[in-house]
């Protein structure tokens, strides 16, 4: 390989070119395992945002991701069609969606987690288990400290 087939080290010593490529190449390997589920990566997100909790509306669903309320209800939506979660009114605010898995969200939930981990092995399998585990919890920190 040349010198002029890579980025060369002034642009790949850099935080945002690796984390970029790295996020890049995750997505790729989420796609490749996820597809079997009939799912991708945002909606497996959504699927584990509403499985650790009670029912939620959309917009706490939302507000757990991130991401705002139109994107939501586009994932809801979608997520909704393939038969992963149903939406109904609260019973006691009945301007509220209460957003919640059903039997076979559960199951497919399940399934995606176990392929999405050995995706995040294979990215991670360059590294030693130690050096994975200070990645994770190095990006755990700035994801939780974002003010620091």
């Amino acid at each position: 390989m040349s010198t002029s087939d890579g980025p060369g080290p002034e642009l790949s010593s850099r935080l945002g070119y690796l984390l970029k490529h790295a996020r890049l190449r995750l997505d790729e390997l989420y796609t490749n395992a996820l597809r079997p589920y009939g799912i991708d990566g945002r909606e497996l997100g959504v699927l584990l945002a509403l499985a650790g909790h009670e029912p939620a509306s959309q917009q706490q669903a939302a507000q757990r991701l991130g991401i705002d309320r139109t994107t939501m209800v586009a994932l809801l939506d979608t997520l909704q069609g393939k038969g992963l979660v149903s939406r109904h009114p609260d019973a006691n605010d009945r301007r509220r969606n209460v957003v919640e898995l059903t039997d076979a969200g559960r199951k497919t939930l399940s399934q995606a987690i176990e392929a999405s981990d050995d995706a995040e092995r294979a990215l991670l399998a360059p590294l030693t288990p130690q050096a994975a585990r200070h990645l994770r919890t190095a990006l755990q920190t700035i994801v939780t400290h974002p003010d620091s």
